[in-house]
């Protein structure tokens, strides 16, 4: 009888491998490349009033990036990323701060994170339009600072505007800037800050030198989620600003309403490059996979 060959144990290791791979690589490949690569060839495509068709064109690529209204929505677009970041970045720094540096008690620190979690139980939509009866004209907002005589009338600003947009998005997001930069704190050695101030660093020079240093890939980590989120948003501009505001997420919107499928794929790819970039730019500076 012949008598089976043992695989090598480097051999049989690889095979395991390549088993508990390949699902990942399939669901990935067929949940996420494939619409990738559909929306990509689809924005090669011709339309026109009533129908598209198979075709290789660059006109909608042409006319995306030729249009003032696309070069002036998209710079809308990056104010409110900029505002919206810089705003999660200090209160999720603050909030992760005094969890991880405050608050001695673990079952504590539990406690007040699962605090911060509660707007999350419910949906964006509904986070995002309990701010309408609040900031508006007869709204609570208003009706408080006319009877602490801050204003004498309502001010219209507080909604349908940038910054209802804006405050809007951090309420949305900030959470993805706080579960980072906490978990990124939690990791830094103690001993570490107190060697600093038995070294003589102030508290200042301790954040600054030691805690914000190792804090950056936790930083870089919810900007990444904070950046993409606002950049593909559609309904929270639509919605906080009254339709007076736009946003590429919405240029997107409008064009798939009006069933011109290959300008709204253009559009889509363009708007993928764009955030690719960006979290490009952001991995430069820090390397997240050495770093954690």
């Amino acid at each position: 009888m012949k008598t089976r060959k043992a695989l090598d144990p480097d051999k049989r290791s690889e095979r395991v491998s390549w088993a508990l791979v390949t699902p990942l690589t399939l669901v990935l490949g067929f949940f996420l490349l494939a619409p990738i690569a559909t929306i990509v060839t689809v924005s090669f495509w011709g339309y026109n009033e009533w129908s598209f068709y198979p075709d290789f064109t660059f006109d909608n690529y042409l006319f995306h990036l030729t249009s003032a209204v696309t070069w002036a929505t998209y710079l809308k677009t990056l104010k409110f990323v900029v505002l919206t970041w810089v705003f999660c970045a200090v209160i999720g720094f603050t909030v992760a701060y005094f969890l991880a540096f405050h608050v001695q008690s673990l079952p504590v620190q539990i406690a007040l994170f699962l605090v911060c979690t509660i707007p999350f139980w419910t949906s964006n939509i509904i986070r995002m339009i309990s701010w309408i009866p609040f900031l508006g004209r007869n709204g609570l907002a208003n009706s408080a600072l006319i009877s602490l005589g801050v204003t004498d009338e309502p001010l219209e600003w507080l909604l349908y505007s940038d910054f209802a947009v804006v405050l809007a998005f951090v309420h949305l997001y900030a959470l993805f800037m706080v579960v980072p930069i906490f978990n990124t704190m939690m990791r830094i050695d103690k001993s570490l800050v107190e060697a600093a101030r038995d070294a003589g660093a102030t508290g200042f020079q301790i954040l600054m030198n030691v805690i914000i240093p190792l804090t950056k890939p936790g930083i870089m980590i919810g900007s990444i989620f904070v950046v993409t989120l606002v950049m593909g948003d559609v309904i929270t501009v639509r919605h906080m600003s009254g339709g007076q505001s736009a946003s590429v997420g919405r240029i997107i919107s409008n064009e798939i309403s009006l069933l011109q499928y290959p300008a709204a794929a253009a559009s889509s790819v363009v708007l993928l490059v764009t955030v690719l970039l960006m979290i490009g730019i952001m991995m430069r500076f820090v390397n997240i996979r050495k770093e954690l």
